[in-house]
């Protein structure tokens, strides 16, 4: 059954995702070039950018909102100084990572930066229960700022 699929590399990708990888990787190290699923194969390598991307927006959305909650949640702030404090310091290494293993994904940032702070202070605000104009409608600092892991609000 596992050659009949191999056969079909096509089918294979739909219906055994993990043997299409293995099956691909070994035709690209004989380089079996011929026999390599390449539609499905450069869907995945793009896939993986996207991947990324999606990372980078989720984790400096997180990172907005936990700074706005230190900054602006007062209520709150002596009782979740130190586990917001400890997600800022997380989302910011993270962060880090991401634009370290891949520095041509820092330009793409800072074009989301606007819209991903804009859902961070509303995600913010869900939480708080604290009306949206509490937390500032511009950001709180430039992009860099939010970045720096010697600043807080």
């Amino acid at each position: 059954m596992v050659a009949q699929l191999i056969k079909n590399q096509t089918n294979l990708y739909d219906t055994d995702y993990n043997l299409w990888i293995l099956e691909t990787v070994k035709q690209l190290e004989n380089k079996n070039f011929n026999a390599v699923d390449w539609d499905n194969l450069i869907e995945e390598v793009l896939g993986l950018s996207r991947s990324d991307k999606r990372k980078l927006e989720s984790l400096l959305m997180r990172l907005i909102e936990h700074l706005l909650k230190l900054g602006y949640w007062e209520t709150e702030r002596e009782r979740n100084r130190k586990h917001w404090k400890g997600e800022i310091i997380n989302f910011r290494k993270q962060i880090k990572r991401l634009l370290r293993d891949s520095p041509s994904l820092k330009p793409y940032l800072k074009s989301v930066f606007e819209e991903c702070y804009q859902d961070g202070r509303e995600i913010a605000t869900q939480i708080s229960e604290l009306p949206l104009n509490t937390f500032p409608e511009e950001p709180i600092a430039p992009l860099e700022q939010i970045l720096d892991e010697n600043w807080l609000p």
